[in-house]
Protein backbone atom coordinates (compact mmCIF):
# COMPACT_ATOMS: atom_id res chain seq x y z
CA UNK A 1 0.00 0.00 0.00
CA UNK A 2 1.70 3.30 -0.87
CA UNK A 3 1.20 5.91 1.86
CA UNK A 4 -1.28 8.56 1.85
CA UNK A 5 1.00 10.92 4.53
CA UNK A 6 2.89 13.08 1.46
CA UNK A 7 2.27 16.85 1.70
CA UNK A 8 -0.42 18.35 -0.51
CA UNK A 9 1.07 19.08 -4.13
CA UNK A 10 4.06 17.42 -3.41
CA UNK A 11 5.14 14.13 -5.95
CA UNK A 12 2.83 11.47 -5.55
CA UNK A 13 4.42 7.79 -4.75
CA UNK A 14 4.68 5.67 -8.14
CA UNK A 15 0.93 4.47 -9.18
CA UNK A 16 -0.71 6.59 -6.08
CA UNK A 17 -3.65 8.94 -7.04
CA UNK A 18 -2.79 12.15 -5.13
CA UNK A 19 -5.82 14.40 -3.84
CA UNK A 20 -4.87 17.63 -5.40
CA UNK A 21 -1.50 18.65 -7.30
CA UNK A 22 -0.66 21.51 -9.27
CA UNK A 23 -1.39 21.94 -13.33
CA UNK A 24 2.08 23.25 -14.14
CA UNK A 25 1.56 23.53 -17.57
CA UNK A 26 2.56 27.17 -19.24
CA UNK A 27 4.96 29.77 -18.84
CA UNK A 28 6.27 28.87 -15.45
CA UNK A 29 9.69 27.85 -16.77
CA UNK A 30 10.02 31.05 -18.47
CA UNK A 31 9.17 33.00 -15.94
CA UNK A 32 11.40 31.57 -13.15
CA UNK A 33 14.13 32.03 -15.53
CA UNK A 34 13.65 35.76 -16.29
CA UNK A 35 13.67 35.94 -12.03
CA UNK A 36 16.92 34.24 -12.26
CA UNK A 37 18.88 35.79 -15.20
CA UNK A 38 17.78 39.41 -13.84
CA UNK A 39 18.85 38.74 -10.29
CA UNK A 40 15.19 40.27 -8.98
CA UNK A 41 14.10 36.89 -6.99
CA UNK A 42 13.05 38.24 -3.42
CA UNK A 43 10.36 40.59 -2.27
CA UNK A 44 9.80 43.23 -4.93
CA UNK A 45 10.39 43.11 -8.87
CA UNK A 46 8.06 43.35 -11.82
CA UNK A 47 6.35 40.07 -11.17
CA UNK A 48 5.46 40.79 -8.06
CA UNK A 49 3.22 44.21 -9.63
CA UNK A 50 1.92 42.36 -12.52
CA UNK A 51 0.62 39.31 -10.34
CA UNK A 52 -1.44 42.20 -8.00
CA UNK A 53 -2.62 43.30 -11.07
CA UNK A 54 -3.48 40.18 -12.64
CA UNK A 55 -5.50 38.68 -9.54
CA UNK A 56 -6.88 42.40 -8.48
CA UNK A 57 -8.65 42.31 -12.11
CA UNK A 58 -9.71 38.87 -12.21
CA UNK A 59 -11.34 39.56 -8.67
CA UNK A 60 -12.93 42.72 -10.41
CA UNK A 61 -11.16 45.00 -6.99
CA UNK A 62 -9.30 48.20 -7.53
CA UNK A 63 -6.32 46.91 -5.47
CA UNK A 64 -4.17 43.92 -4.46
CA UNK A 65 -1.74 43.04 -2.39
CA UNK A 66 0.96 39.79 -2.48
CA UNK A 67 1.68 38.38 0.70
CA UNK A 68 3.80 35.53 1.70
CA UNK A 69 0.64 32.92 2.14
CA UNK A 70 -2.97 32.82 2.88
CA UNK A 71 -2.97 32.72 6.28
CA UNK A 72 -0.72 36.21 6.64
CA UNK A 73 -3.16 38.04 4.12
CA UNK A 74 -5.83 37.16 6.68
CA UNK A 75 -3.84 38.45 9.64
CA UNK A 76 -3.32 41.46 7.58
CA UNK A 77 -6.74 42.29 6.86
CA UNK A 78 -7.83 41.99 9.91
CA UNK A 79 -4.94 44.58 11.03
CA UNK A 80 -5.99 46.91 8.30
CA UNK A 81 -9.53 46.59 9.17
CA UNK A 82 -9.36 48.21 12.36
CA UNK A 83 -9.76 44.94 14.38
CA UNK A 84 -8.25 45.37 18.01
CA UNK A 85 -7.08 43.02 21.01
CA UNK A 86 -10.70 41.46 22.89
CA UNK A 87 -12.85 42.47 19.68
CA UNK A 88 -15.08 39.71 18.37
CA UNK A 89 -15.02 38.59 14.85
CA UNK A 90 -17.55 35.94 13.03
CA UNK A 91 -16.00 33.21 11.66
CA UNK A 92 -16.82 29.61 9.98
CA UNK A 93 -17.00 26.43 12.45
CA UNK A 94 -16.06 24.36 9.33
CA UNK A 95 -13.15 25.43 8.12
CA UNK A 96 -9.27 24.59 8.08
CA UNK A 97 -8.16 26.34 11.59
CA UNK A 98 -6.15 29.20 9.81
CA UNK A 99 -8.84 31.80 9.78
CA UNK A 100 -9.64 31.05 13.73
CA UNK A 101 -6.00 31.21 14.29
CA UNK A 102 -5.58 34.91 12.34
CA UNK A 103 -8.24 36.34 14.75
CA UNK A 104 -6.12 34.84 17.61
CA UNK A 105 -3.27 36.42 16.04
CA UNK A 106 -4.88 40.06 16.15
CA UNK A 107 -5.72 39.07 19.85
CA UNK A 108 -9.38 39.20 18.95
CA UNK A 109 -12.06 36.73 19.92
CA UNK A 110 -13.63 34.29 17.17
CA UNK A 111 -17.11 33.23 17.22
CA UNK A 112 -17.98 30.30 15.60
CA UNK A 113 -20.73 29.95 12.86
CA UNK A 114 -22.14 26.14 12.27
CA UNK A 115 -22.62 25.45 8.57
CA UNK A 116 -26.12 25.75 6.74
CA UNK A 117 -26.92 22.27 5.53
CA UNK A 118 -27.36 22.78 1.28
CA UNK A 119 -24.11 23.95 0.63
CA UNK A 120 -21.86 23.63 3.83
CA UNK A 121 -21.12 27.20 4.16
CA UNK A 122 -21.65 29.14 7.00
CA UNK A 123 -25.25 29.98 8.07
CA UNK A 124 -26.39 33.32 7.46
CA UNK A 125 -29.29 32.94 9.57
CA UNK A 126 -27.05 31.82 11.96
CA UNK A 127 -25.00 35.25 12.01
CA UNK A 128 -28.09 37.27 12.10
CA UNK A 129 -29.45 35.60 15.26
CA UNK A 130 -26.21 36.33 16.92
CA UNK A 131 -25.78 39.87 15.63
CA UNK A 132 -29.86 40.65 16.51
CA UNK A 133 -30.32 38.47 19.67
CA UNK A 134 -27.20 38.18 21.56
CA UNK A 135 -25.79 41.56 20.85
CA UNK A 136 -26.53 44.77 21.63
CA UNK A 137 -26.05 48.34 20.00
CA UNK A 138 -24.20 50.67 22.63
CA UNK A 139 -22.54 53.99 21.50
CA UNK A 140 -22.42 53.08 17.97
CA UNK A 141 -20.74 50.16 18.65
CA UNK A 142 -22.22 46.54 18.31
CA UNK A 143 -21.37 44.50 21.80
CA UNK A 144 -21.79 41.33 23.08
CA UNK A 145 -24.43 40.78 25.50
CA UNK A 146 -22.48 38.38 27.39
CA UNK A 147 -18.86 39.66 27.92
CA UNK A 148 -19.10 43.37 26.20
CA UNK A 149 -16.89 42.64 23.67
CA UNK A 150 -16.76 44.44 20.57
CA UNK A 151 -18.03 42.92 17.36
CA UNK A 152 -15.93 44.26 14.58
CA UNK A 153 -15.98 41.56 11.99
CA UNK A 154 -17.53 38.59 10.08
CA UNK A 155 -15.24 36.22 8.35
CA UNK A 156 -17.44 33.76 5.93
CA UNK A 157 -14.75 31.37 4.68
CA UNK A 158 -15.93 29.93 0.90
CA UNK A 159 -15.31 26.50 1.71
CA UNK A 160 -14.47 23.86 -0.93
CA UNK A 161 -14.85 26.25 -3.43
CA UNK A 162 -17.94 27.16 -3.44
CA UNK A 163 -19.25 30.89 -2.44
CA UNK A 164 -21.44 31.21 1.04
CA UNK A 165 -24.57 32.97 0.77
CA UNK A 166 -23.43 36.25 1.34
CA UNK A 167 -26.47 39.05 0.58
CA UNK A 168 -27.95 38.10 4.13
CA UNK A 169 -24.43 38.19 6.17
CA UNK A 170 -23.61 41.44 4.50
CA UNK A 171 -27.22 42.84 4.93
CA UNK A 172 -26.43 42.25 8.55
CA UNK A 173 -22.87 43.35 8.70
CA UNK A 174 -24.09 46.67 7.25
CA UNK A 175 -27.19 46.38 9.81
CA UNK A 176 -24.53 46.64 12.81
CA UNK A 177 -21.58 48.43 10.35
CA UNK A 178 -18.87 45.76 10.32
CA UNK A 179 -16.30 44.97 8.58
CA UNK A 180 -16.69 41.78 5.96
CA UNK A 181 -13.30 39.66 5.16
CA UNK A 182 -14.23 36.71 2.35
CA UNK A 183 -12.07 33.86 3.29
CA UNK A 184 -12.11 33.03 -0.32
CA UNK A 185 -8.33 30.80 -0.01
CA UNK A 186 -10.04 28.04 -1.38
CA UNK A 187 -12.45 29.56 -3.96
CA UNK A 188 -10.51 32.09 -6.18
CA UNK A 189 -12.57 32.08 -9.35
CA UNK A 190 -15.87 31.02 -7.59
CA UNK A 191 -18.62 33.11 -7.89
CA UNK A 192 -22.31 34.58 -6.08
CA UNK A 193 -24.64 35.98 -8.43
CA UNK A 194 -22.43 36.63 -11.18
CA UNK A 195 -19.53 38.69 -8.90
CA UNK A 196 -16.21 36.41 -8.34
CA UNK A 197 -15.44 36.05 -4.47
CA UNK A 198 -13.40 38.69 -2.99
CA UNK A 199 -14.78 41.32 -4.02
CA UNK A 200 -18.25 40.62 -2.37
CA UNK A 201 -17.12 41.94 1.37
CA UNK A 202 -14.90 44.87 2.40
CA UNK A 203 -11.82 42.92 2.15
CA UNK A 204 -10.81 39.35 0.32
CA UNK A 205 -8.11 36.91 0.86
CA UNK A 206 -6.78 34.10 -1.30
CA UNK A 207 -4.32 31.75 -1.06
CA UNK A 208 -1.71 29.97 -3.64
CA UNK A 209 -0.94 27.10 -1.40
CA UNK A 210 0.60 24.22 -3.84
CA UNK A 211 -2.98 22.48 -3.66
CA UNK A 212 -5.06 25.47 -4.42
CA UNK A 213 -6.81 26.38 -7.78
CA UNK A 214 -3.18 28.22 -8.91
CA UNK A 215 -0.27 28.06 -6.88
CA UNK A 216 2.83 30.23 -6.04
CA UNK A 217 4.46 27.33 -3.97
CA UNK A 218 3.13 29.73 -0.91
CA UNK A 219 1.85 32.81 -1.16
CA UNK A 220 -1.41 34.67 -0.59
CA UNK A 221 -3.47 37.96 -1.81
CA UNK A 222 -5.48 40.90 -0.46
CA UNK A 223 -8.07 42.12 -2.51
CA UNK A 224 -10.22 45.32 -2.15
CA UNK A 225 -11.42 48.50 -3.60
CA UNK A 226 -9.66 51.09 -0.76
CA UNK A 227 -6.71 52.43 -1.05
CA UNK A 228 -6.18 53.46 2.38
CA UNK A 229 -6.33 49.77 3.32
CA UNK A 230 -3.72 48.63 0.30
CA UNK A 231 -1.40 51.35 1.61
CA UNK A 232 -1.81 49.86 5.03
CA UNK A 233 -0.99 46.08 4.24
CA UNK A 234 1.65 46.92 1.96
CA UNK A 235 3.03 49.23 4.62
CA UNK A 236 2.78 46.17 7.50
CA UNK A 237 3.69 43.37 5.47
CA UNK A 238 7.00 45.06 4.54
CA UNK A 239 8.33 45.45 8.51
CA UNK A 240 6.03 49.12 8.65
CA UNK A 241 8.79 50.97 7.06
CA UNK A 242 8.60 54.88 7.79
CA UNK A 243 12.13 55.52 6.26
CA UNK A 244 13.66 52.99 4.31
CA UNK A 245 16.82 54.34 4.90
CA UNK A 246 17.47 55.17 8.36
CA UNK A 247 15.16 52.07 9.08
CA UNK A 248 12.73 53.63 11.00
CA UNK A 249 9.44 52.26 12.44
CA UNK A 250 6.85 53.60 14.33
CA UNK A 251 4.56 50.29 14.03
CA UNK A 252 5.04 46.53 14.45
CA UNK A 253 5.26 44.83 11.34
CA UNK A 254 5.62 41.79 9.90
CA UNK A 255 7.64 40.34 6.96
CA UNK A 256 4.96 38.96 4.81
CA UNK A 257 5.25 40.02 1.24
CA UNK A 258 5.71 37.86 -1.43
CA UNK A 259 8.46 37.27 -3.48
CA UNK A 260 9.13 37.91 -7.23
CA UNK A 261 10.13 34.13 -7.52
CA UNK A 262 6.62 32.73 -6.13
CA UNK A 263 5.19 36.12 -8.25
CA UNK A 264 6.04 35.19 -11.30
CA UNK A 265 4.94 31.14 -10.87
CA UNK A 266 1.70 33.09 -9.90
CA UNK A 267 1.54 35.21 -13.36
CA UNK A 268 2.05 31.92 -15.18
CA UNK A 269 -0.88 30.14 -13.32
CA UNK A 270 -3.14 33.00 -13.65
CA UNK A 271 -2.39 32.87 -17.13
CA UNK A 272 -4.44 29.69 -17.32
CA UNK A 273 -6.88 30.36 -15.19
CA UNK A 274 -9.61 29.75 -17.16
CA UNK A 275 -8.81 26.43 -18.67
CA UNK A 276 -7.62 25.31 -15.10
CA UNK A 277 -11.36 25.97 -13.66
CA UNK A 278 -12.80 24.36 -16.86
CA UNK A 279 -11.12 21.18 -15.79
CA UNK A 280 -11.91 21.46 -12.67
CA UNK A 281 -15.80 21.48 -13.33
CA UNK A 282 -15.45 18.97 -15.93
CA UNK A 283 -14.05 16.75 -13.02
CA UNK A 284 -16.57 17.75 -10.88
CA UNK A 285 -19.31 17.27 -13.71
CA UNK A 286 -17.73 13.48 -14.47
CA UNK A 287 -17.88 12.47 -10.86
CA UNK A 288 -21.34 13.72 -10.39
CA UNK A 289 -22.49 11.84 -13.31
CA UNK A 290 -20.83 8.76 -12.19
CA UNK A 291 -21.86 8.80 -8.71
CA UNK A 292 -25.31 10.42 -8.19
CA UNK A 293 -27.36 7.58 -8.23
CA UNK A 294 -24.81 5.39 -6.05
CA UNK A 295 -26.61 3.92 -2.68
CA UNK A 296 -25.10 6.30 0.11
CA UNK A 297 -23.45 8.68 -1.57
CA UNK A 298 -24.49 12.43 -1.39
CA UNK A 299 -22.70 14.31 -3.61
CA UNK A 300 -21.41 18.39 -3.25
CA UNK A 301 -24.26 20.39 -4.39
CA UNK A 302 -23.86 23.87 -6.24
CA UNK A 303 -26.47 26.51 -5.65
CA UNK A 304 -28.29 28.27 -8.14
CA UNK A 305 -27.11 31.37 -7.30
CA UNK A 306 -23.49 30.03 -7.25
CA UNK A 307 -20.80 29.14 -9.71
CA UNK A 308 -18.08 26.59 -7.78
CA UNK A 309 -14.98 26.34 -8.93
CA UNK A 310 -14.91 22.77 -7.63
CA UNK A 311 -11.30 23.07 -5.12
CA UNK A 312 -11.94 19.89 -3.43
CA UNK A 313 -14.60 17.44 -4.63
CA UNK A 314 -16.18 16.08 -1.63
CA UNK A 315 -19.11 13.71 -0.65
CA UNK A 316 -20.62 12.61 1.61
CA UNK A 317 -21.26 8.85 2.86
CA UNK A 318 -24.00 7.63 4.57
CA UNK A 319 -22.04 4.80 6.05
CA UNK A 320 -26.05 2.59 6.57
CA UNK A 321 -26.74 2.78 3.36
CA UNK A 322 -23.63 2.58 1.48
CA UNK A 323 -22.03 -0.43 3.48
CA UNK A 324 -19.04 1.59 4.61
CA UNK A 325 -18.32 4.85 6.49
CA UNK A 326 -16.43 7.94 5.14
CA UNK A 327 -13.32 6.65 7.11
CA UNK A 328 -13.64 2.99 6.31
CA UNK A 329 -13.91 3.95 2.24
CA UNK A 330 -10.78 6.61 3.07
CA UNK A 331 -8.59 3.61 4.05
CA UNK A 332 -10.15 1.35 1.21
CA UNK A 333 -9.14 3.49 -1.26
CA UNK A 334 -5.67 3.92 0.46
CA UNK A 335 -5.45 0.20 0.07
CA UNK A 336 -6.36 1.07 -3.49
CA UNK A 337 -3.60 3.66 -3.68
CA UNK A 338 -6.08 6.34 -4.23
CA UNK A 339 -5.71 9.39 -1.53
CA UNK A 340 -8.76 10.83 -0.03
CA UNK A 341 -9.71 12.87 2.98
CA UNK A 342 -12.37 14.08 5.56
CA UNK A 343 -12.78 17.12 6.24
CA UNK A 344 -11.38 19.21 8.91
CA UNK A 345 -12.30 18.98 12.52
CA UNK A 346 -14.94 21.68 13.10
CA UNK A 347 -13.32 24.70 14.92
CA UNK A 348 -15.71 23.76 18.18
CA UNK A 349 -14.20 20.42 18.77
CA UNK A 350 -10.76 21.27 18.06
CA UNK A 351 -8.82 21.14 21.44
CA UNK A 352 -7.67 24.53 20.45
CA UNK A 353 -10.44 26.62 20.40
CA UNK A 354 -12.46 25.16 23.35
CA UNK A 355 -12.45 28.89 25.17
CA UNK A 356 -14.34 30.17 22.11
CA UNK A 357 -18.16 30.56 21.39
CA UNK A 358 -20.12 28.53 19.18
CA UNK A 359 -23.33 29.34 17.64
CA UNK A 360 -24.62 25.65 16.55
CA UNK A 361 -22.26 22.95 15.61
CA UNK A 362 -24.76 20.08 14.77
CA UNK A 363 -24.23 20.82 10.68
CA UNK A 364 -20.64 21.13 10.87
CA UNK A 365 -20.28 17.74 13.11
CA UNK A 366 -22.15 15.67 10.84
CA UNK A 367 -20.79 16.75 7.43
CA UNK A 368 -17.27 16.04 9.42
CA UNK A 369 -17.93 13.01 10.29
CA UNK A 370 -19.83 11.62 6.74
CA UNK A 371 -17.70 13.97 4.10
CA UNK A 372 -15.04 12.53 2.15
CA UNK A 373 -12.48 14.59 -0.47
CA UNK A 374 -12.11 12.95 -3.45
CA UNK A 375 -8.63 12.99 -5.77
CA UNK A 376 -9.29 16.59 -8.36
CA UNK A 377 -6.21 17.64 -9.59
CA UNK A 378 -6.92 19.72 -12.65
CA UNK A 379 -4.69 17.53 -14.53
CA UNK A 380 -6.27 14.39 -13.09
CA UNK A 381 -6.26 11.68 -16.36
CA UNK A 382 -9.57 10.34 -17.55
CA UNK A 383 -8.23 7.09 -16.37
CA UNK A 384 -7.53 7.96 -12.94
CA UNK A 385 -10.52 9.41 -12.77
CA UNK A 386 -12.12 5.71 -14.18
CA UNK A 387 -10.17 4.79 -11.29
CA UNK A 388 -11.32 6.47 -8.75
CA UNK A 389 -14.91 6.09 -10.12
CA UNK A 390 -14.91 2.69 -10.12
CA UNK A 391 -13.55 2.12 -6.42
CA UNK A 392 -16.01 3.93 -4.69
CA UNK A 393 -18.77 2.24 -7.05
CA UNK A 394 -17.56 -1.12 -5.81
CA UNK A 395 -18.28 -1.13 -2.46
CA UNK A 396 -21.78 -1.35 -3.19
CA UNK A 397 -21.06 -4.10 -5.59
Amino acid sequence: MASTSFEPGALAPSGMIPLSVPLLSGNEWKYLKECLDSGWVSSAGPFVDRFERMVADYAGTQHGVAIVNGTAALHTALLIAGVEPDDEVLVSTLTFIAPVNTIRYAGAWPVLIDAEPAHWQMDPQRVADFLDNECRWQNHELRNKANGRRVKAIMPVHILGHPCDMDPILAAARKYDLIVIEDATESLGAEYKGRKVGHLGDIGCFSFNGNKIITTGGGGMIVTDDANWTAKAKYLSTQAKDDPIEYVHNEIGFNYRLTNIQAALGCAQMEQMDETLSKKRAIAGRYGSALGDVPGVSLMREASWASSNFWMYTVLIDGKIYGENSRALMRRLAREDIQSRPLWQPMHQSPACQDFQVRGGEVADLLHRDALTLPCSAGLPLDDQDRVIDAIQAGVR
